[in-house]
């Protein structure tokens, strides 16, 4: 390649790779695979190296990350966060043990560890006591998300047993597959769009600002990159072992998630296993890491600009398919958002045949610019949901009719809505569209709404379609002898039906409002507005201005409820619930005593002989009120251990008193 060539690819390449890390590190999304980015990260790497007078002061190749947001205070690493080289190659495996030893002296052991496919997390220890954890960011500082990595329950916030003084521990949040697929499992039954894959939606969660919802995710973390002055190990394996003994959740030799070898045949065998074996993990991961063990080694070594030269990490690839687009069809969610599905000629992907993929929106669509019979790239890797990643544009045929996104409802023919700011359509006919209809009520008896034991998907549809029920209310007035006239129906299985409403009648109104279906009302939100207005009247009468005033309920909220009371179907609905006796109000539970009556009430710190969690009933039991800031309104603080210094600051300032956690249990005594 001629030098003008080699400027322009360069400055083509940083342009794109540049585009890809904002994608990833700040949208939390991404146009290409990991494949396809290491290959042209590579190729600039090599041109650089060929060129090095044209290498761009900015160039991806020296950058450890993206940018850093805003949301989160930035911190600076007292050890910078280093990525590992990245390689699909077994020879250059091969070739990085070869330098390793021509590089040190003496017998070398290397450690083989799983590369998880989440989110890097630094968190500092001081006297066994959590203190700040922090995100990669761009290597050389990240962002304080403390708040939330306490919600991680896998994290502990004290440790046991003899650990340094000071030390930072680093490891990888993810989100556990099953809790990914719960989630997803609750946003299709709240008609919200899916989340695409574990990774992502574990960094996205990470970056919220409400902690609650944070701790209601399930995310998980692994620990094991031990840091700090005056560690008890001399080597990274036998560090693993002790942060295990200290109470972290450690990847252990027994489950084979670290192995410790001192041969290139190890490595291999280590690579070879979970390139076989990657599909049951309960969690996602990309790759293996290698890595000298001792740490003398390790420092003789030494560091490259971007990565250390004693690590390397060999990255499976993305498990593709090709297939052939046979159609796309529409599915109407019990909210009337519309999603099209790509119908695929069978395909083996990941243990199972793919024969559909989610293609989420119009957007989406017109980005892949699907033709009829197209040629499409499917993955699943670390996607729980197969997804059409590209087009074989080779292979289309010259008179292929491009794929448009409908105008009108398949099920009911309304014309579709798209309202501004939305990624869906929207079919407008919620009274009249059948899966509207039934979606709603699959939502009502699901098991965090009504929870009603003995009736579930398939007999909904079947009481539909025989015109039995048109909505969650006619539930209530099923007989035994139209239950057990229903196909595959039972004696047993029709008493088991009308046991199970039976009992649904003592659900919490929480829950109740919750199983209603408003849309944008999730089991959070109900939660606060059930809690903030006590009962469905109140609910119902309910102006705009005193909606938006109830914590989460904003704008798009407060209009859909309103929206949603003003139909006369949905009140026919409600007062049908209520004649059958469901709980409408909220149950207001007696107080313990009145002694902190009227005021709020911060807590803050770790707490011994209660947890936050009993500190905070136990204020609300005797008429207290809990906050999560602190304010000239706030009455006092119920202080623990390592209450934060910029909290500690501000409560003196104001000087709001500060209670211990003995002094406060003594008041309420």
């Amino acid at each position: 390649m001629k030098k003008e060539e080699a400027e322009k690819r360069i400055e083509d390449l940083s342009i794109e790779l540049n585009h890809y890390n904002h994608q990833y590190y700040i949208e939390n999304t991404s146009e290409v695979s990991d494949f396809e980015y290491d290959t042209r990260l590579k190729e600039l790497q090599d041109l650089e190296a060929k060129f090095p007078a044209l290498a761009l002061p900015n160039s991806p190749t020296k950058r450890v990350g993206g940018d850093i947001t805003k949301k989160f205070n930035t911190v600076k690493h007292e050890y910078p966060m280093l990525s590992l080289s990245n390689t699909y190659s077994e020879e250059e495996i091969v070739e990085w043990e070869n330098r390793v030893k021509k590089l040190v002296n003496g017998k070398i052991n290397y450690v083989c560890e799983l590369k998880y496919d989440g989110v890097a997390i630094g968190i500092r220890y001081e006297n066994g006591a959590f203190v700040q954890a922090i995100t990669r960011g761009d290597g050389t500082q990240g962002e304080d998300v403390s708040t939330n990595v306490k919600t991680i329950r896998t994290i502990p916030l004290r440790l046991k047993g003899k650990c340094p003084d000071v030390f930072e521990i680093r490891g990888e949040i993810f989100f556990p597959l099953d809790a990914f697929n719960a989630l997803n499992k609750s946003r299709e039954e709240n008609g919200e769009e899916l989340f695409a894959n574990p990774r992502n939606t574990a960094s996205g969660t990470l970056k919220l600002l409400d902690s609650s919802t944070v701790a209601q995710r399930g995310l998980d973390c692994f620990l094991y990159g031990v840091y700090g002055t005056d560690l008890p190990a001399e080597g990274h394996y036998n560090s693993v072992l002790n942060a295990g003994e200290w109470g972290f959740k450690i990847p252990t030799p027994e489950k084979k998630y670290l192995k410790k070898t001192d041969s290139i045949e190890g490595i291999m065998e280590f690579i070879h296993y979970w390139d076989e074996h990657r599909a049951e993990l309960p969690f996602e991961i990309d790759g293996v890491v290698i890595k000298v063990d001792d740490y003398s080694q390790q420092e003789e070594l030494g560091n490259t600009a971007k990565s250390p030269r004693w690590a390397i990490a060999y990255k499976f690839k993305t498990e593709q398919a090709s297939a052939t687009l046979e159609s796309v069809s529409y599915q109407v969610g019990r909210t009337g958002a519309v999603t099209p599905v790509a119908n695929l000629s069978a395909v083996a992907l990941g243990g199972t045949i793919v024969r559909r993929a989610s293609l989420y929106n119009e957007d989406q669509m017109n980005k892949l610019d699907l033709h009829e019979n197209d040629t499409v790239f499917v993955e699943k890797g670390g996607e729980i949901i197969p997804k059409i990643v590209g087009v074989d544009l080779t292979q289309r045929a010259e008179n292929a009719q491009k794929f448009k996104f409908i105008s009108n409802c398949p099920e009911c023919e309304t014309p579709l809505q798209r309202l501004d700011g939305e990624a869906h359509h929207y079919c407008p006919n919620d009274l009249g569209c059948p899966p509207q209809i039934t979606g709603r009520i699959i939502h009502f008896i699901s098991r965090k709404a009504m929870n009603i034991e003995g009736i579930g998907t398939e007999t909904v549809e079947q009481l539909f379609s025989e015109g039995l029920i048109h909505n969650s209310a006619d539930l209530y007035s099923l007989t035994f002898d139209q239950i057990v006239s229903l196909e595959r129906m039972g004696d047993k299985s029709a008493n088991n039906l009308l046991e199970g409403l039976e009992a649904s009648k003592n659900i919490p109104f929480e829950r109740v409002l919750f199983a209603l279906g408003i849309r944008h009302v999730g089991e959070t939100v109900a939660k606060k507005i059930a809690k903030a207005l006590k009962n469905i009247d109140a609910i119902m009468k309910a102006s705009y201005d005193t909606l938006i005033e109830i914590d989460e309920v904003g704008e798009k909220i407060a209009i859909a409820i309103q929206h949603h009371f003003q139909q006369e179907e949905n009140l026919e609905i409600v007062n049908g619930l209520k004649a059958a006796g469901l709980q409408f109000e909220i149950e207001e539970k007696e107080l313990a005593s009145s002694v902190l009556q009227g005021k709020s009430i911060v807590v803050s710190g770790v707490f011994h002989t209660l947890s936050r969690k009993e500190l905070k009933e136990a204020i609300e039991a005797n008429g207290g009120k809990n906050v999560g800031s602190i304010s000239s309104k706030t009455s006092f603080i119920v202080a623990g251990d390592n209450m934060g210094p910029a909290k500690l600051e501000k409560a003196e300032k104001l000087g709001i008193e500060i209670l211990s956690e003995d002094e406060f249990i003594q008041m309420i005594q």
